[in-house]
Order: C-alpha cells, then structure tokens, then sequence
C-alpha cells in the first residue's frame, strides 16, 4: 500500500498538487473505508475506483469535491460543485469571535456570504445557546448549507445580504462573513482547483476585492448593537486595505487585522461604536 500510495503521490506532484502525499493517502482511505493512519488494501473494485480518483485530482479537482467533505473545526460538512470549500484559515476567524462573545448570554450572531453554512454551523454547536442566522445568495450554495446547517439550530436566509435582516438592526452581538474578495486582475494566480471548481460568486469582488467587503461593512454596522463585534476575512494582500474599508465607515472602534495560523494577515476586526 506504501508503493500505491507513493506511486499516486508522484502522479499528483507532477500534475502540480499542492498536497500530493496528503490527498494520495486520503483518497486511498476514502475508497477503502479506512483512515490515513490505518490504511486498508484495496479490492480489485477499490483499486480501479482509486485510480480514477486519483486521474481527477490530478486534472486539479479539488480533494473535497472527490470524497463529498470538508472538515471545519468539529465539523464535517458535505460539499461539492456549486458551493466554495471552507478553508481551515477561516477556523481562526471563528475562534476569535467565539472568545469575543463567550461572556455574553444567548447572543445573537450573522453569518454573512454563508456558502456552505459553515461559520453559522460552527458557532450554533460550539454554542448552543447562541441564536444564529446565516445569509447567502447562491441557490447552490443554499442546497448545501441547509444539509449542513441541519439539526444545528442556525437559520439559513437565502437572499442578498445588503439589506438583510432589518428586524435585527441594532441587535446583533456579532457579525462575521467570508465574502468573496478575490480582484478580478488576479485570475491568472488563482490556483486550478479554486478558479476552475468554486463558484465564481464566492470569488471575485471588483478591480481591488473589497465590493463586497464594503457592503459587509455597512450591513455590519447596521445590524450591530454598541459594543458588538464584527469579523471579516479578506485576502492577505488585503491587510491595510480591508480593515481601511471599515474605519472609513466611522462606525467601528478597535479596526484592526488579525493573523492566520500562518502568520498571514487574514481577517479584520472591529466594535460598533
């Protein structure tokens, strides 16, 4: 099993997968039922449908789309064409505001550009005291937040996030949002698996990528009561620019950025004032 996996990994690395002894042992461990550590050997059948998993991850089909999941922090979502993947980067942006509001009794909290459900699943199970909505666009995307979101407790809004929610303005404990924010000008940098496979609508954003940071702003300070926070995610690039776009607002206090586990500029933070 060494050597299959070893000969897959070598497939996967010269096609210019990132992760090729990763997501060859992965696969292995999804066709047989079993896990990286403790892998089994394949049937003759396993074996063939290994193979041709392989083929396609090597054409850059993303891992997820393959095996039908992605793990979020204590979750695994099922995922697929139509829906962006969640990416572990977005893991500490949750983190960060449930240390924020672990004081607070039942807050209340938005998810905005939902996608997968991911950020509203994580916060209604990690706290289930917590009333939470989550607000996406996409009907793609809304098939599989409302699988995710399932039994969670979150209320899923299919819709356009500015304007959303109004029957909550000035209430809210705690907004946070993966928005797309990739510049148009960089689709030639985008790796396959992203550009190729995630929808579009959860990519681009505009010549720079902050369109759709900017109405996340607004939508935050209007739903936001004094004192509640808001997290954003926005690309590395984005580490002046997207907290830029909330202190323009005048609405926020405390506006910085926050690292990644990576030690990249990941997401802006900030206080309704």
């Amino acid at each position: 099993m060494r050597a299959l996996v070893a000969a897959a990994a070598e497939r996967l690395r010269g096609a210019g997968v990132a992760s090729p002894d990763f997501d060859a042992a992965e696969l292995l461990a999804f066709v047989t039922g079993s896990s990286r550590m403790y892998l089994s050997e394949p049937t003759g059948e396993q074996q063939r449908r290994y193979d041709e998993l392989v083929g396609r991850r090597a054409g850059r089909e993303p891992l997820q789309h393959l095996t039908g999941t992605a793990a979020f922090r204590y979750r695994e979502l099922v995922v697929g064409p139509g829906v962006f993947v969640p990416r572990p980067e977005t893991e500490v942006m949750v983190g960060w505001v449930l240390e924020r509001i672990a004081g607070v009794t039942a807050p209340l909290v938005v998810d905005l550009c939902s996608g997968s459900g991911a950020i509203a699943g994580a916060v209604a199970t990690e706290r289930p005291d917590a009333v939470v909505h989550a607000v996406e666009l996409s009907p793609e995307a809304c098939v599989w937040a409302r699988r995710n979101l399932a039994g969670t407790g979150a209320t899923l809004h299919e819709g356009d996030i500015d304007g959303c929610l109004p029957e909550f303005d000035g209430q809210v404990d705690a907004v946070i949002s993966n928005p797309p924010y990739i510049p148009l000008t960089a689709w030639e940098s985008v790796t396959a698996e992203v550009r190729d496979h995630d929808p579009a609508l959860a990519l681009w954003s505009g010549d720079d990528g902050l369109d759709e940071i900017k109405v996340v702003a607004a939508t935050a300070g209007r739903l936001l009561k004094p004192g509640g926070w808001f997290a954003c995610e926005h690309a590395d690039v984005q580490g002046e620019s997207a907290p830029a776009v909330f202190a323009a607002t005048g609405l926020y206090a405390e506006v910085r950025d926050q690292l990644d586990l990576a030690g990249r500029h990941r997401f802006a933070t900030g206080r309704r004032i």
